[in-house]
């Protein structure tokens, strides 16, 4: 009972954005989309989202097309988290986080359950003392916070984020993703910080111009000859500490390398600065 995408492809003004990606995240996961700009990551998370339908292949959830549920559905089971969002309204926290009781409501409106559900995710994201502040007084992490809170407040089994650390700083970066990282629930998160994607990720998906490169857990796909495949760049990747987690360190110089390619592998042969 989980959501999935099977070989789905997505032509978007032409372009084809999505091609043939296969993702079945197992629950209770943390999966990192990964790639450079433009590889499809955006793209993927509007198809599981339901936001569009894909040209091919199929996003089920509990084994369900997709495309034949509801919204009210969908949004009861799967929560979105996007970049950065914006309003000069004056709401306070608890309006925003209660955004997210809107699939639950019936006819007559909210109830008791909507309260718990609410105070809970308050609670989870660590804001319930902030409950009535005004939500555009408060810092850029406890902004996000406050939309995880918000797509917590659904209750779902599924949290899609599409780079939720763009604009914080690094203190905020971090304690965003831990508290992504102990949700109990299955978590899909476009990343660009490939260090962030292996300190929290459990499993990580690299596109490439809308392809699938490799998927796993991050020390075994997050590999010297992947990055400079996929990124163009030169790194050292090593073990940090006894968890086996990965850290990544780049040569800035890369940054202006020509690769050769090997023609069996198909992978980075030499670099030439």
């Amino acid at each position: 009972m989980t959501l999935h995408a099977s070989n789905v492809s997505w032509k978007r003004g032409g372009a084809l954005v999505v091609d043939g990606v296969t993702l079945h995240a197992a629950p209770g996961r943390t999966v990192g989309l990964l790639g450079p700009n433009g590889s499809g990551k955006s793209s993927l998370l509007h198809l599981l989202a339901g936001a569009a339908s894909p040209t091919s292949g199929v996003v089920e959830l509990d084994g369900t097309d997709l495309g034949s549920l509801k919204r009210k559905h969908i949004a009861r089971a799967v929560a979105v988290v996007g970049q950065h969002a914006h309003t000069d309204v004056d709401v306070t926290v608890g309006d925003v986080v209660r955004l997210g009781r809107i699939p639950h409501r019936g006819a007559f409106g909210g109830n008791e359950l909507d309260d718990d559900a609410v105070d809970d995710a308050l609670a989870q994201t660590g804001l319930t003392d902030k409950a009535d502040r005004l939500w555009r007084t408060l810092s850029g992490g406890e902004q996000q916070r406050a939309h995880i809170a918000r797509a917590l407040a659904q209750q779902p089994r599924e949290m899609l984020l599409d780079e939720p650390t763009n604009h914080l700083d690094i203190h905020h970066q971090l304690e965003l993703l831990a508290l992504v990282a102990r949700l109990p629930i299955t978590c899909i998160v476009a990343l660009h910080d490939l260090n962030l994607a292996a300190m929290f990720c459990d499993e990580v998906l690299v596109l490439q111009d809308g392809k699938v490169v490799a998927g796993g857990p991050p020390a075994q796909v997050l590999t010297e000859e992947l990055i400079a495949e996929v990124y163009r760049v030169r790194a050292r990747v090593s073990v940090d500490g006894d968890d086996g987690r990965v850290h990544i360190r780049f040569d800035a110089a890369a940054a202006d390398a020509t690769f050769t390619r090997n023609p069996d592998t198909g992978l980075p042969a030499a670099v030439h600065l």
